[in-house]
């Protein structure tokens, strides 16, 4: 897809501690009434909505109400999976496309948030993944004492089977780092920053858990 092709008006998901990196899978269980009818729109439209993390301190996954400062920057995604739940949910899986930074807000539609959004500085997103360098051994040996101490389950053959931008991209968005933390990664140059990134908050974790007596690489 062409970076021509992506709306340059969005409306906007805001979910703390949650981030869409391009080419990831974001499930949400949507149940508001004004996300209910912005998914409607998206629907009938292109089927694209923009993730973006309030910027501020917040419970992970609520959303952000209206007049919530928000990150300049998000990524929009298109919606690749649809199910009506019988309780009047929406389950839907958005594939990742492109980042995008806030250039203005407009007016509200239906009580939901629209913005104008810039893709310029994020082009390479669009283009076909590059192989990169990645010390991938270090990320999966740190790993392994984060996902103890944080007491996440992973079939771990297959976590080593996983292709690096798709091991990258997986961990950046599904481990429970502080938003401040999910946004820089957001942000992050490519997956080879984005795993010097992962590495970093990762072993910063494990440190910080040995100096309290409860050394999970153990």
């Amino acid at each position: 897809m062409a970076a021509q092709a992506l709306p340059e008006e969005l409306p906007l998901f805001p979910l703390n501690g949650v981030v869409l990196l391009p080419r990831g899978s974001l499930p949400l269980n949507v149940f508001e009434p004004r996300y209910l009818t912005m998914v409607d729109a998206a629907l009938a439209g292109d089927r694209m909505i923009g993730i973006v993390q309030p910027a501020a301190d917040g419970v992970s996954g609520l959303s952000a109400p209206g007049g919530t400062n928000l990150y300049r920057t998000g990524c929009i995604g298109r919606i690749r999976v649809f199910e009506e739940t019988d309780d009047g949910r929406y389950l839907i899986e958005l594939r990742g496309l492109s980042r995008f930074d806030i250039t203005d807000e407009l007016g509200v539609r239906d009580n939901y948030r629209r913005v104008k959004a810039d893709y310029g500085r994020f082009t390479a997103d669009l283009l076909p993944s590059q192989d990169m360098h990645i010390e991938r051994k270090r990320l999966l040996t740190s790993l392994k004492g984060y996902f103890k101490l944080h007491n996440i389950g992973a079939d771990w053959d297959a976590l080593v089977k996983t292709p690096d931008e798709r091991l990258i991209t997986t961990l950046a968005m599904s481990c429970p780092f502080d938003p401040a933390e999910k946004q820089i990664l957001l942000e992050s140059l490519d997956i080879a920053q984005q795993c010097k990134l992962l590495i970093g908050f990762i072993e910063s974790t494990l440190r910080a858990d040995n100096d309290n007596g409860n050394p999970a690489l153990n």
